[in-house]
């Protein structure tokens, strides 16, 4: 299936000798340039073309959320369906197509067409993000993963800081025409990056005449015969929750709490971005030592703590401090929910399981952002915060049931 290491404890450089895991961070790498070009230069552009219309700006928000929730479940089962690295290069040749001729548009017709480069980017990545997810169960050894999972999550973390400075520097100096065929072109040389993956195995499937709905049937009744999965999902819904109600708050925590201007707001932003690449290196060194359940609980105390604090601070260096916890701990948060996924999901099922619990999650947040500006005017930022922390501590006792049974899991793979 893919080629494993006898160490238990892997090193930087057996990490990176995994051809799979160089070719993915390479393909990333183009993607990302890509996503944070096409999502600042069509911010810019809109707020430039609409004198910073809310509700136009609101719609790029939109174009990006909707898909998750109309073809997360959908992206999914495909993906279980397809050959995951074809799809993956599929739908990055097709971001490409979809950008050059939304480019063709801005200089013959209306340059409203930029919304549906956001929206058709992101029902592609429904297709394409768990199909990476899959080639990560299939090529990356189980002692590898969480490693792996870190070295991805490094990179991210990485583009939090620099994407918006790319994106904003490109759009400025060159204007949507050509940031659009750079946002192409960068797709389509993650396309060809990818065509180095090993190539997709030829499985024959006995249920081969399995319809779309009697798969997307199995999906979840596969995800509710198991605990782990179950209560998982339990624990996406207690985070989006706590995560939808500040996520508005954020600009009113500077400005309210701490009286300071709102370009203070990018400090909180660089000190959480950095922290995340601290964090995911470390998570990389220690990912043999720690279980992904550990790791997940960390990340959740991390977030209840640094949320807490903040709500009730008004000095900026603590709540900076608290802004650098959270980062910190979130690649913990992400790695541990990724690797308990795939360490408890059969291969043929990794897409569909990501495609139902995306969704809890991304559901969840977008419930409390919606509501969060009513709260706002009928109870204090304190109290907001406080709420928010709540669910993360909800979230823990969740998890608690199932920690004996995670550990025994984790032994077994181990």
């Amino acid at each position: 299936m893919s080629s494993t290491n006898s160490n238990s404890n892997p090193s930087m450089a057996s990490l990176l000798r995994n051809r799979f895991i160089i070719t993915i961070m390479a393909a990333g790498l183009f993607a990302q340039v890509g996503i944070w070009v096409r999502n600042f230069a069509i911010l810019l552009f809109v707020m430039e073309k609409t004198n910073g219309n809310a509700n136009a700006i609101s719609l790029i928000s939109v174009a990006e959320f909707a898909p998750i929730f109309i073809f997360s479940f959908i992206g999914g089962t495909f993906a279980d369906r397809w050959r995951p690295k074809k799809t993956m290069i599929w739908c990055d040749i097709l971001s490409a197509v979809s950008i050059f001729v939304i480019l063709m548009a801005l200089l013959f017709s209306t340059w409203k067409v930029v919304f549906f480069a956001t929206l058709v980017s992101a029902i592609l990545s429904q297709f394409s993000q768990p199909s990476g997810m899959k080639l990560f169960k299939i090529h990356v050894p189980g002692e590898q993963m969480q490693a792996g999972m870190s070295l991805f999550q490094t990179m991210m973390a990485i583009f939090m800081i620099i994407g918006p400075i790319l994106g904003t520097f490109v759009f400025q100096q060159f204007g949507i025409n050509i940031s659009m065929a750079i946002v192409g072109v960068a797709f389509l040389l993650s396309a060809l990056v990818l065509t180095l993956l090993p190539p997709d195995q030829m499985e024959e499937k006995e249920d081969c005449e399995t319809s779309l709905w009697q798969e997307m049937r199995l999906g979840f009744q596969y995800v509710w015969s198991r605990k782990i999965l179950v209560t998982l999902g339990g624990v996406f819904m207690a985070a989006g929750l706590g995560l939808g109600f500040i996520h508005p708050m954020a600009i009113f925590l500077v400005t309210e709490r701490l009286g300071m201007e709102e370009s203070f707001l990018k400090w909180l932003f660089a000190a959480n971005g950095a922290a995340m690449i601290i964090g995911g290196g470390i998570v990389m060194i220690l990912s043999n030592r720690i279980a992904p359940h550990i790791l997940l609980m960390l990340g959740m105390w991390a977030m209840a703590i640094g949320i807490a604090v903040m709500g009730w601070s008004t000095m900026f260096w603590l709540t900076m401090v608290m802004e650098f916890l959270i980062g910190l701990f979130m690649p913990a948060l992400h790695i541990g929910i990724n690797t308990i996924i795939l360490n408890n999901t059969e291969e043929n099922f990794v897409g569909r399981v990501n495609g139902i619990l995306t969704p809890l999650f991304m559901g969840s947040m977008v419930i409390t952002m919606s509501v969060a500006g009513l709260l706002k005017e009928q109870f204090s930022l304190i109290t907001i915060y406080q709420i928010s922390a709540a669910f993360f501590i909800i979230g823990i006792l969740v998890m608690l049931p199932m920690f004996k049974m995670l550990k025994l899991v984790t032994a077994k793979v181990k």
